[in-house]
């Protein structure tokens, strides 16, 4: 048997409302599928499942709030049988057949052993909760299931012809909700993690050079911006310093193989957050372009998926457009580094010996001093400064796909 909890979307989230369910006992359902949606304090998540199975039983309903880590449902692994609903265990001998044992032939007694094999009236354990929350008694409706059962499809349906359900519940407070999440994150960090912080400004002459002749002639739907190359340069720097990326957890460092990047989103109500793109430095730039502007669509939108709220491996922030010259972040726990781009600038620059006016960025470094030194992050920071002088070499660099079977909540 296998428990499906509520997966922890985020360093920010304690627990979470289950909006819906997208599957009911009987289904099965594959590892990446979509079983749920859940709404936290920044958005309604679309929540996988990780395992192949069968599901058997839904133990939280729509609209019940629960915490991090709570089992939602109950599944059976592949090749794994259930018990048949009510079934009792087999009788001994003669005493197998007790319903001839019973005088009084009242009416309830005489239909006893029509119903050996379930109780009186089934009730699934999933739909009788559900019925008590709604004030039903389950005993008075028709079962749709086998041998009559009421399932909690048929709850569901009772207390839909009953009354009207009422709109989602703490719309209002979402800012206040999200404020409260992002604080109590951000305090953790600086209180458990010794943070480092390190800069550098990059030359972005060439990098401009190569996107706008990439660019030239190509339809608006397939235009590069400069972010999607600075994502992917920080995937392939990475390789230079692999202990900027992963997670701090349990007491040490645990590295990880692919470059899952948070990606910073700003929300148009206030707030933020930072789901992943995963594999980036094994991702064609056309690829990760059409990737980034999906998810700041469903970002916006309220719409992300579990998977992507529960892995990244650093996060990087970009500023640029809001004119910030240089970003200090602080990093989003278990991850132990955050990498902040500011705006594009002309500026005065030496350049083989003179003073010319060149674009300009600032790159900066926040990480975890548990898990790296300023050695490792200087040496990241220049890797990233010489890739964005070769861009079409970076272009070309393409990392091995990692496998995704280690990257669950």
């Amino acid at each position: 048997m296998i428990d499906f909890k509520l997966p922890s979307l985020g360093a920010d989230m304690d627990e979470g409302t289950l909006l819906t369910w997208h599957v009911k006992p009987g289904d099965a359902v594959k590892r990446g599928q979509v079983v749920a949606v859940v709404d936290t304090s920044k958005a309604a998540v679309d929540v996988e499942i990780w395992q192949d199975g069968v599901v058997t039983e839904l133990l939280v309903q729509a609209g019940e709030k629960v915490p991090v880590g709570t089992v939602l449902a109950r599944l059976l692994a592949p090749g794994e049988v259930a018990a048949p609903a009510g079934a009792q265990p087999p009788a001994a001998g003669p005493i197998a057949a007790p319903a001839t044992v019973p005088q009084p032939a009242t009416p309830q007694v005489q239909e006893a052993p029509q119903t050996t094999m379930t109780a009186r009236h089934p009730v699934s354990p999933a739909a009788r909760k559900r019925a008590k929350a709604l004030g039903l008694d389950p005993d008075t409706l028709r079962g749709s299931g086998p041998q009559g059962a009421v399932t909690l499809a048929d709850i569901e349906a009772a207390a839909a012809a009953r009354v009207t359900p009422a709109p989602p519940a703490g719309a209002p407070d979402r800012q206040k909700d999200m404020r409260k999440a992002i604080a109590a994150a951000m305090s953790r960090s600086k209180r458990e993690i010794p943070h480092y912080y390190l800069s550098d400004t990059i030359p972005m002459a060439a990098a401009l050079a190569w996107l706008q002749q990439r660019n030239e002639g190509v339809p608006i739907t397939e235009r590069m911006l400069p972010a999607v190359l600075l994502l992917h340069a920080v995937a392939v720097a990475l390789r230079r310093a692999p202990q900027l990326n992963g997670f701090y957890r349990d007491g040490a460092f645990q590295p990880s193989a692919a470059v899952h990047a948070g990606v910073a989103i700003s929300l148009r109500g206030g707030g933020l957050v930072a789901p992943a793109i995963h594999d980036v430095g094994a991702k064609p730039l056309v690829q990760l372009m059409h990737e980034l502007a999906d998810l700041v669509r469903r970002a916006r939108a309220g719409s992300l998926r579990s998977s992507e709220m529960s892995d990244p491996t650093l996060t990087v922030t970009n500023l640029g457009d809001q004119s910030v010259e240089t970003v200090f972040g602080v990093i989003y726990p278990p991850q132990v580094a955050l990498v902040g781009f500011g705006r594009l600038d002309v500026r005065p620059w030496v350049q083989d010996g003179k003073v010319c006016a060149l674009p300009l960025l600032t790159a900066t470094l926040a990480a975890d001093h548990r898990a790296s030194d300023g050695h490792q992050g200087a040496l990241f920071l220049a890797e990233l400064r010489e890739l964005l002088q070769q861009p079409q070499t970076l272009a070309d660099t393409i990392a091995p796909a990692a496998n995704q079977e280690g990257s669950n909540p």
